[in-house]
């Protein structure tokens, strides 16, 4: 089983840093939509 995971991780590795990269724009998106309306 863990040698189905690393090689399922070593396959995707480019989709996984993609989605993170998607997490990270998605979680600064949400921080910087609820601190706008404080500053106002």
């Amino acid at each position: 089983m863990l040698t189905e995971i690393k090689a399922m991780l070593r396959r995707s590795d480019t989709t996984l840093f993609l989605d993170f990269v998607g997490v990270v724009a998605l979680m600064v998106t949400l921080v910087a939509g609820l601190h706008l309306p404080g500053g106002f």
